[in-house]
């Protein structure tokens, strides 16, 4: 069986390096020319790191990363409303760790490289779109001059700028090129641009004093205003560590904004005075956006869930399938964890075409569930809470929400994004290891 995979962002070559683990034959097509590590911070949840831990990767990844310590609420005052452990500090098997996006795709290029072979990766082929038989699907692949690293949400490229690159052939085509996936748009060519939700995101990189244990995530504020931020990297020699942090302020009309834009230069005066009275004195939120190099603006988009994703030998894999907002810490987890089943189903049924199907019974549902309820703020919901609760802040929040009701919020979402505690702990390896034939 031959598969070839459109798009080498963290989902992609996650299933690269699974299929290839299994001795399936693959190959990678990217639109990028050139990888470079860009991009900005993300976090791994447990359920992910167990699926990169067993393709042995987990010392690359902990060398460039935090294993998340714990992670808090606060409302607009940095007053806290939850807390709780992260990763092994909360029992797991794996830890949770947070990472530059872009060197924890370097790590997976470098070891597709290492392990596929530098003839197996094709840079500037981007998908145009594909054509299929009953006996194979056709790819064909154009010229963009993208740059890779700053993940799948880039501005959708004209297709006039595009130029041929090729066709190649294959059973399976699985299509990893983003939220602008063409793949996605072959198949349902009316779906229109990406949903958005009023929501403006800047998001930046600050070396800057490690706030509470060094390895805490906070999230501060409310659905209309939010400040999360969480070290990247472990400190220097000067005690400085890296931080990212993201500034949110959600809008009812565009204010000429464009979200159909992505992964621009945000500019300092649309954001930085709501933030300016945002000094904790534990975190200094203002002082974190001023000392970063530069900051980047994204829109806070989705799209509808979809009925299905394969046709016929084609289907869908990480945010060409379910785009979803960046609440939780779930995109590139939710990524990780479709390659790894539509690998292990590749690699254990007899037809290509029942594992497609299978691979889509498991992942479809869970992550139209996880996309409904990040549109309802996921587990930030409790920031909310509190803030039409208590807008003036509170002086015990159990006053304002009761404990029972907090544990419940957090509970339930890790159970509808996956990474419940004892269900991770019990569920089988996806991981099928057999000599390439």
């Amino acid at each position: 069986m031959k598969v070839i995979i459109a798009g080498a962002g963290i989902g992609g070559l996650t299933a690269a390096l699974s299929l290839h683990e299994a001795g399936i034959d693959v190959e990678v097509y990217e639109g990028a020319a050139r990888m470079a590590p860009l991009g900005v911070g993300i976090n791994c949840l447990p359920h992910a790191v167990r699926e990169l831990t067993e393709l042995g990767l987990a010392d690359a990844l902990m060398a460039t990363g935090v294993a998340t310590r714990e992670l808090v609420y606060t409302n607009k005052s940095g007053q806290r409303i939850w807390q709780e452990d992260r990763g092994r500090h909360a029992g797991y098997d794996w830890p949770q760790v947070s990472l530059h996006r872009g060197r924890l795709q370097m790590i997976l290029y470098e070891a597709a490289i290492a392990r596929l072979g530098p003839q197996r990766i094709h840079l500037d082929h981007a998908l145009g779109h594909y054509a299929q038989d009953a006996d194979g699907v056709t790819a064909h692949f154009v010229s963009r001059q993208l740059l890779a690293g700053g993940g799948s949400r880039r501005q959708a490229p004209a297709d006039g700028d595009a130029r041929p690159r090729g066709s190649v052939r294959a059973d399976i085509l699985i299509a990893a090129d983003g939220i602008h996936s063409a793949a996605r748009r072959q198949r349902h060519p009316d779906e229109g641009p990406p949903i958005w939700n009023g929501a403006i995101l800047w998001r930046g990189v600050t070396f800057a004093k490690p706030f509470l244990s060094g390895a805490s995530m906070i999230m501060a504020g409310h659905e209309w205003q939010k400040f999360v931020c969480y070290p990247i990297f472990p400190p220097r020699p000067d005690g400085l560590q890296e931080i990212n942090w993201i500034a949110e302020l959600k809008y009812r009309e565009r204010n000429g904004f464009e979200p159909e834009d992505w992964n621009r230069p945000g500019r300092l005066e649309q954001f930085l005075p709501a933030f300016e009275s945002w000094d904790f004195g534990w975190l200094d939120a203002p002082g974190l956006i001023r000392g970063a190099p530069g900051c980047f603006e994204f829109p806070m988009v989705d799209r509808d869930p979809l009925d299905a994703w394969a046709d016929g030998r084609v289907t869908l894999l990480g945010d060409a399938a379910h785009p979803m907002y960046p609440i939780g810490s779930n995109g590139a987890s939710q990524a990780i964890l479709d390659a790894r089943v539509l690998a292990w189903r590749l690699a254990t049924e007899a037809d290509p075409l029942a594992a497609l199907a299978l691979y889509e019974e498991e992942r479809r549902p869970a992550t139209a569930k996880l996309v409904l309820a990040n549109r309802r703020n996921g587990p930030e919901k409790v920031m909310q809470m509190a803030e039409e609760r208590a807008p003036q802040g509170f002086t015990d929040v159990h006053e304002v929400i009761d404990a029972d009701e907090l544990a419940r919020v957090a509970s339930e979402y890790k159970r509808v994004a996956g990474f419940d505690r004892e269900q991770l702990a019990a569920r089988p390896s996806y991981s099928v290891r057999r000599d390439p034939a």
